[in-house]
């Protein structure tokens, strides 16, 4: 197996260094193969809706270049002296874009907001009791227990106006239907939304009341989604925008070597892989078996993960630049298991004598679903899996759709078997834990990302001891229990880390964070 690029010291921070220099001010045009399926921070917890919505809203604290915590709207923060919890101390003359003045009394609402049933994101508050408004600028949060990753855990936590919201009828996120944040944004940051054309063009223009230092150029930052990538490709070949992400790793070197183009590579914190229906008594797509769930039975999900050869899938849709992995985090993030960082290699012959042990001798048919616009080759991995366990008897019937569609589906439970990506928010092995291995509790705020509800009473006693423990070694070795329980019990398929690779002109320096996060506030175009 190659050695892991990700390091802690590094993150896998990147930076295209062309054209450094802030020169004058410039429309800067970007496209990406998913559009943010909403303005609203607290109604969607993904990768596109956070990346995106930072450049618009900011929280407590947020993520610098190397992904360390920073403060944002709060200057500092310390432990609470005689209870469980953490003192936030506020920024002063902050103001929202349509010129609100921030205090205290936005962050408890947005608090209280982000937390509710409504809220994708309200897992974040899990070990969260109370939060008390001391005075305009400084805000409580009473943590259940002593939490010392609460900071890192809400970098992506942020803050709305309470009385434009509550105003507006947008007191609470919507999650299946639109409120006015959902189309309409107004926030701290360093820029504001302009115009909102889902699925077509959103424009972004600079905050000129932001309380930062500014560090771009840009005075206009138009978004267009393309979710075909030879029409992506092709759009920043000619010049129609400025940068893409991500690129098929296919046409990096034609991207390369062409005179006034630059490539970023890295490796994303993302592990990709297959989850399971756990709790759902029968198969929904099974032509074969209607009776019962084979994926039950921890010997039929072994047999899956025996049948995915994941070095044909790097060599072949991949370039050779994935790292397999082992479990739910990439090597290098805290908290990750080198006790169990082997994963279950390649065995078609070893599936099929567990299928058979299990009762399918002949194996049987499922319903795999995957989005064909979110990961990078999703669709192409998920035909090439499903060509794989076919191979051992495993039927899949492939549907594919964007991911618009596809969360919903998810949260409906209309599954056999799904595709997965999962980048840790507080770079801890804790949060997937967290969010995809605790049973759903929606009174807890646990699970929520745990859509087959894979559930085991060890790991759920385990996670609230994990967020509380201090001591690194005890810690660790919690972790190392809930690693073994995972794999043991087959909880999901982990397949590999993803790579990151952008492309852009070269007269454009930008960051490439390992959250494959992209900020307008670090752009400049020469």
């Amino acid at each position: 197996m190659k050695t892991s690029r990700i390091t802690k010291a590094t993150l896998l921070v990147g930076t295209i260094l062309v054209g450094a220099s802030a020169a004058n001010a410039e429309t800067f045009r970007w496209a990406s193969t998913t559009d943010p399926q909403t303005m609203d921070p607290h109604a969607v917890n993904s990768a596109p809706v956070l990346s995106f919505l930072n450049n618009v809203y900011e929280g407590l604290v947020r993520r610098d270049r190397g992904m360390s915590i920073e403060g944002s709207l709060a200057e500092s923060w310390e432990p609470l002296e005689g209870e469980n919890g953490w003192r936030f101390n506020l920024r002063e003359g902050v103001t929202f874009a349509d010129g609100a003045a921030f205090t205290a009394e936005d962050v408890l609402f947005s608090y209280q907001r982000a937390s509710n049933e409504a809220a994708d994101v309200r897992s974040w508050f899990s070990p969260v009791t109370d939060v008390r408004v001391v005075d305009d600028y400084t805000v409580d949060f009473i943590t259940s227990a002593p939490n010392p990753l609460f900071p890192d855990s809400i970098a992506n936590f942020m803050i709305l106006d309470k009385d434009w919201a509550e105003t507006n009828d947008a007191a609470l996120p919507a999650t299946d239907a639109e409120n006015f944040a959902t189309m309409n944004a107004n926030g701290t940051g360093p820029f504001m939304l302009s115009s909102r054309d889902p699925g077509v063009q959103t424009v972004l223009v600079p905050n000129p009341n932001w309380w930062g230092e500014v560090e771009h150029n840009v005075t206009e930052g138009i978004f267009t989604p393309i979710g075909n990538s030879a029409t992506g490709l092709a759009a920043l070949l000619s010049g129609e925008i400025d940068f893409i992400q991500p690129i098929p790793l296919q046409d990096a070197a034609q991207v390369e070597e062409r005179d006034g183009y630059s490539v970023l590579e890295g490796e994303e914190t993302r592990v990709i892989m297959f989850g399971f229906p756990h709790e759902h008594d029968t198969l929904l797509y099974s032509t074969d078996v209607t009776d019962a769930n084979p994926f039950q039975d921890v010997r039929v999900r072994q047999a899956a993960a025996h049948a995915i050869d994941i070095d044909a899938i790097d060599r072949v849709l991949f370039r050779g630049k994935i790292e397999p992995a082992s479990q739910l985090v990439p090597a290098g993030i805290s908290g990750y298991s080198e006790e169990n960082s082997d994963r279950l290699g390649y065995d078609p012959d070893r599936a099929k004598e567990l299928l058979a042990e299990a009762g399918y001798p002949d194996g049987f048919s499922f319903g795999l679903k995957c989005p064909n616009d979110r990961y990078i080759n999703d669709e192409a991995l998920c035909r090439a899996a499903a060509s794989m366990f076919a191979a051992v008897g495993m039927d899949a019937e492939l549907s594919t759709g964007p991911v618009r569609d596809y969360w919903p589906q998810l949260r409906e439970d209309d599954f056999d078997m799904y595709l997965l990506g999962w980048s840790p928010g507080t770079f801890d092995m804790e949060h997937p834990i967290r969010f995809l291995k605790h049973t759903q509790d929606d009174e807890k705020r646990l699970g929520s990302w745990n859509f087959g509800n894979f559930s085991n009473a060890r790991v759920d006693e385990l996670l609230p001891l994990i967020q509380q423990e201090v001591d690194l070694e005890a810690r660790q070795a919690m972790i190392d229990e809930v690693v073994a329980i995972s794999q043991e019990e087959m909880a999901y398929i982990p397949l590999y880390t993803q790579p990151l690779i952008w492309a852009a002109k070269d007269n454009v320096d930008m960051v490439q964070r390992a959250d494959n996060f992209f900020l307008l506030r670090w752009v400049t175009v020469e």
